[in-house]
């Protein structure tokens, strides 16, 4: 699940992730591009019925720019500051209720999220570097 916001600078980074994991995984796997409202696919996270999720989202991590930290969500420090109204430890706890799933969440340090499209540089460099160990993890999998 990529989560974002397109004209909010590196906050895209979930969406833009996902696009690059289009045709190039497993048909198994599902992509969605939710945006800023991930809670708007739960019904359509129930009905896939998976067993792993992975929330992708820009994330104050206290790290440098394009930095990636997977979280398990029962791990997650409240303090870490997601870009959007629903922390995704919330989201991950409303899809828990309804699915055994294993659900991480994959943070990736913004730089800039000023009103602006288009990635920082650090962050153009993180999306492929993130996809493709996505994309080789899935082939070992499936």
């Amino acid at each position: 699940m990529g989560i974002g916001n397109q004209i909010r600078g590196d906050d895209a980074i979930g969406l833009e992730i996902v696009r690059m994991l289009r045709g190039k995984v497993p048909d198994k796997v599902k992509i969605i591009e939710c945006g800023l409202a991930p809670e708007n696919f739960i019904g359509e996270i129930i009905k896939f019925k998976p067993t792993h999720i992975l929330l992708i989202d820009a994330a104050h991590l206290g790290d440098d720019p394009g930095e990636a930290k997977l979280i398990r969500p029962d791990k997650i420090q409240r303090t870490i500051f997601w870009t959007h109204k629903l922390p995704l430890y919330v989201l991950s706890n409303l899809i828990r209720r309804s699915i055994d799933a294993e659900i991480r969440l994959l943070g990736v340090q913004p730089k800039v999220l000023d009103l602006r499209e288009g990635l920082s540089p650090e962050l153009e460099e993180a999306k492929g570097k993130v996809a493709a160990i996505i994309i080789e993890a899935l082939k070992r999998i499936y």
